[in-house]
């Protein structure tokens, strides 16, 4: 099996240096990682480079780039915390919902992406895109001010 993998690990590189690309191959550790919340999965997959670097992605109920580690204590207390928020938001009645949310919202972000990708668009379609986001964001921060805050161990990123 290894032997197989060598194989097409130098297919793929000798391919993406035809095509310009500068390439590093990182042998690494893949771990996958999961929780059930009361029927919600919660699922996190990490790799640990030769450099004991560690790279952790959160990937259900939706995928969340967490960043990257020095540590695996780093990553540990990054789950626990996220497991923390999530069971805390667990108790709010529109859970569900916000998942949902999320869920559109990463949809939305692959479809836009196609959107540009794919299509030369006029210049006040991409204003009116630009606009409507605009209007979410702010519905976002309408909604932080007229919430509770439930969780305080940690700030927000973003908000």
């Amino acid at each position: 099996m290894r032997k197989y993998l060598a194989a097409e690990v130098n297919k793929h590189r000798m391919v993406l240096k035809q095509l310009g690309a500068k390439l590093e191959v990182v042998n690494s550790l893949m771990c996958y990682v999961t929780f059930d919340l009361d029927g919600i999965e919660i699922s996190y997959v990490y790799n640990v480079n030769r450099k004991n670097q560690y790279f952790l992605e959160r990937i259900k109920p939706y995928s969340e780039p967490a960043g990257t580690f020095e540590s695996e204590q780093d990553v540990i207390d990054t789950i626990k915390t996220d497991i923390e928020q999530f069971k805390n938001a667990k108790k709010c009645k529109v859970f569900d919902l916000f998942i949902n949310i999320n869920k559109e919202l990463n949809k939305t972000v692959r479809e836009f992406e196609d959107l540009y990708l794919y299509y030369n668009i006029p210049h006040e379609h991409a204003d009116a895109i630009k606009s409507k986001l605009l209007d979410v964001q702010d519905l976002i921060f309408e909604a932080k001010k007229k919430g509770k805050r439930i969780y305080f161990k940690k700030d927000p990123k973003n908000i």
